[in-house]
């Protein structure tokens, strides 16, 4: 019998039936439109949130047309809202993890940020969730209780109110390896009063659901970039993989002993398997596919797909510095804007568009190079996943600027198929993760083309451009 795994993101929701001879057996995908406001705000509406995961786990079932034994659900970790807890009924709008409003939550404890990076291997900045639900608190919705988004799905398809400990940790709540909420650290945000759902291992079964067909239990639920640094076969200390969808993540196990990041980077908790945990570091880009969206709202070009025929060979000196949504590690610099540098009247939309590429690939090898700055020993290798591994000019890019190969992920489902190898974990506890991640081969493998004074040369240059684009927003 088979197993649902569904992926909520940013843009979309995935459902993916996995079959354990056949692998996947049955997919569907329905999008979702994030509202991006003023003044850093970005929102989605819970309730087309809550039926793309209906209907994306109903067709991809309907289609699988088999038996489902177990439901796994992958989120997107930082997102919140708020929601009563008698009825399900949200009471406000989620809040996504590109938000910036809660800067000034984060902006008035200042004075207690090596606290939290201490104590719970995170940096003080509104992409975690407990400001925003500080935020929400505050100026939105005293009402119900505040979670991330899983918890309110979770409730919705199950009636329990948990979230699984990969989510908690990237909350600035939990220490980093804590078994439970924090007291003291939610009571930093003011939240030490609130309902809090509770928090449950990687491979637990925390209920079951009839919302796919019968009663199934449902399991192996895990924040989204966790699922896939699993299904990518990253199991040993070192090994490292990078997520390109609406923004980048790069994440890199550090088996485990739990690092500090000395480097820019936050730690928190891979997987809680057989009740031993996991660790990893990870760095974040803003803006990677929601920059090339950009472009096309600028008419650059009218769709993602025409960005490699597009692009030109050689930037001619314009750089790009894509910071839409502010700079995240290693910088963490908020106020940062996007600049793009070395225009001329020559410079063309091919220009651009390469700029911007290599922009995003400027950011990984940033945070490439503070890994291995954390790191016993520097990585010899990237894997990738996501939308954007479709771009062979991003993807050559990234190997050029970081200077290493980078493995493209061979399934455009890497997140989904994370999670259903933990539902597989949740139903048989005497397995290991091994034992449920297939074993793969890269649908494709980019080595670096320049010299290694070349990637340097761009990097310093590129480096030098990022600086300015918050340097200036600090000037008195």
């Amino acid at each position: 019998m088979s197993v649902l795994a569904i992926d909520q993101g940013t843009s979309g929701t995935k459902a993916i039936v996995v079959d354990p001879k056949d692998g996947v057996v049955g997919q569907a995908e329905i999008a979702v439109h994030p509202r991006y406001l003023d003044g850093g705000g970005v929102e989605q509406d819970p309730d087309e949130m809550l039926n793309s995961v209906l209907d994306a786990g109903r067709a991809a079932v309907a289609q699988a047309a088999r038996p489902i034994r177990a439901v796994s659900l992958a989120n997107q970790g930082e997102t919140v809202l708020a929601w009563d807890p008698d009825t399900g009924r949200p009471l406000s709008q989620a809040i996504v993890w590109q938000d910036r409003r809660a800067e000034p939550v984060c902006a008035a404890m200042t004075e207690h940020a090596d606290l939290f990076s201490a104590r719970t291997g995170l940096v003080l900045d509104p992409y975690f969730s407990a400001p925003k639900m500080a935020w929400l608190r505050r100026t939105v919705e005293p009402g119900g209780v505040v979670t991330t988004s899983d918890s309110w799905l979770l409730h919705q398809l199950t009636g329990a109110f948990v979230t699984d400990a990969t989510t908690a940790s990237r909350s600035l709540a939990v220490e980093l390896g804590g078994q439970d909420w924090s007291r003291e650290l939610l009571a930093l945000f003011g939240l030490d009063g609130e309902r809090l759902p509770t928090i449950v291992s990687n491979d637990e079964i925390i209920g079951s659901t009839t919302a796919f067909g019968g009663d199934i239990p449902v399991g192996g639920i895990v924040v989204d970039q966790q699922a896939a640094l699993l299904a990518e076969g990253c199991f040993d200390q070192g090994m490292a993989k990078c997520t390109f969808g609406t923004g980048a993540f790069l994440l890199a196990n550090t088996g485990s002993r739990a690092v500090h990041s000395s480097s820019g980077l936050t730690s928190s908790l891979a997987w809680r398997v057989a009740g031993a945990d996991t660790f990893c570091v990870d760095g974040q880009v803003y803006t990677a596919a929601s920059a090339v969206r950009w472009l096309t709202t600028l008419g650059i070009m009218t769709s993602a797909a025409e960005m490699d025929e597009l692009a030109a060979p050689d930037n001619n000196g314009v750089l790009c510095v894509p910071a839409l949504a502010g700079l995240a590690a290693p910088w963490w610099k908020a106020q940062a804007t996007a600049t793009l540098s070395g225009m001329t009247l020559a410079t063309g939309r091919g220009q651009v568009i390469l700029a911007v590429l290599q922009g995003i690939a400027a950011q990984i090898a940033e945070l490439v190079g503070a890994i291995d700055a954390d790191a016993p020993a520097p990585l010899i290798a990237l894997r990738a996943d996501g939308g954007l591994t479709q771009s062979k000019v991003l993807m050559q890019a990234c190997a050029d600027i970081v200077g290493l190969p980078v493995e493209i992920y061979p399934s455009p489902h890497a997140t989904a198929l994370g999670a259903a190898a933990l539902a597989e974990l949740s139903l048989a506890p005497q397995l290991s993760v091994r034992d449920v991640v297939p074993a793969w081969q890269p649908s494709a493998t980019y080595e670096p083309s320049w010299t290694a004074d070349r990637a340097a040369d761009f990097r310093d240059r590129w480096r030098a451009l990022a600086a300015s684009t918050y340097s200036e927003q600090e000037m008195p």
